[in-house]
Formats: structure tokens, C-alpha cells, sequence
């Protein structure tokens, strides 16, 4: 697709942003439903949007994301968000893809995310995923922040949290739980 040329003045004109660059942002507004301060795009799963010609007035659209995990339920919450979102901004046909790999992983979280999950109560996960980021057998564990007082006394009460993408902690300091995005 070309950029369209606005208007700034006699003398020069700045390129818009492209029908995908308009659609990615439509995309990057739909929330993840489990944690509803984040975005799809904070959390790394919108993967591409893509406009193709299927015959209608209206380009379609071709929206592909990653779940977290492959049988993470709110993947048919977000598929329907991105639709209608979509819808309301005149958009009527929509295709979404769910592509398993390569697997997400918390690496591709902006920073923006993390920062938000942090405000949200959540610690963001510490470190980068393992996969390909190891060289040796040892592997440390790194401390998990206190987010309510950023204490590293921290201590893991499960594993498993309020979903499978999190860990449920308490500080030994505030004496607060809290749930920690785990690295993945």
C-alpha cells in the first residue's frame, strides 16, 4: 500500500499513516480480557494486520495473534473484540488467525506493559525467556519486585496463579500477595 500525501503547506507535504498502520492501531486498542489494563499490542500477541481485496468495497482484513499459551480461553474474547472493533470503525469483514508458532513468549511485552502491569499491582516479568537465552545448565532465579512497595523480599505461595500465565507471591515486607507475570 502507498502512504497518503496531507497537506501541511504550499511548500511541503508529510506522508499519513497507511490503511495498515490506521488498521494496526484500531487493532492495538482491543484490551486483553484477563487483564484489561493491558492491550494485545502491550502484551505481544497482535502479531500482523494485513489488508487484502476480497471483492468488497471495503478492504478485508487479515488480523494475526499469538496466544500466551495454547489453550488460553480469552483468545475467543479477543477474537470477538478485534471484530467488533473493527465493525465500529467500518470494517465489516475480518479474518482473524490464531498462530501458535514461534510461541509467545513475555520477551515480545513492551515496555509500556510491563510499566502498566506494575501500576495494575502485577509484577512484569524479571529477565528474558529461556528459549535460546542460556548457555550453560545454571540457571538463577532472579527476585520478583513487590509492586505494591517494591521490596525484593519477596516469596512464591504457588506457582500457579489466577491464570496459568502467572505466579501467586506475598512480600515478606508489606506482607501484601500479589501475582507475578511469570518469564515465558
Amino acid at each position: 500500500m502507498t502512504a497518503v500525501a496531507m497537506y501541511v503547506s504550499d511548500f511541503e507535504t508529510v506522508a499519513g499513516p497507511t490503511a495498515e498502520e490506521k488498521a494496526w492501531a484500531i487493532a492495538a486498542t482491543v484490551c486483553d480480557p484477563e487483564i484489561p489494563v493491558l492491550t494485545i499490542e502491550d502484551l505481544g500477541i497482535l502479531r500482523s494486520v494485513r489488508l487484502f481485496d476480497d471483492g468488497g468495497l471495503v478492504p478485508a482484513l487479515q488480523v494475526t495473534i499469538t496466544p500466551t499459551y495454547s489453550g488460553c480461553p480469552a483468545m475467543d474474547a479477543i477474537r470477538d473484540d478485534l471484530k467488533a472493533a473493527f465493525q465500529k470503525e467500518g470494517y465489516p469483514s475480518v479474518h482473524v488467525e490464531l498462530v501458535l508458532a514461534p510461541a509467545w513468549t513475555t520477551d515480545w511485552m513492551t515496555d509500556a506493559g510491563k510499566a502498566k502491569l506494575r501500576e495494575y499491582g502485577i509484577a512484569p516479568p524479571s529477565g528474558r525467556a529461556a528459549a535460546g537465552g542460556h548457555s550453560g545448565p545454571v540457571r538463577l532465579g532472579l527476585a520478583v519486585k513487590c509492586p505494591q512497595c517494591s521490596s525484593l523480599n519477596t516469596k512464591e505461595l504457588t506457582r500457579f496463579g489466577s491464570t496459568s500465565c502467572k505466579a501467586l507471591y506475598v512480600c515478606q515486607d508489606c506482607r501484601e500477595p500479589f501475582d507475578y507475570f511469570k518469564v515465558l
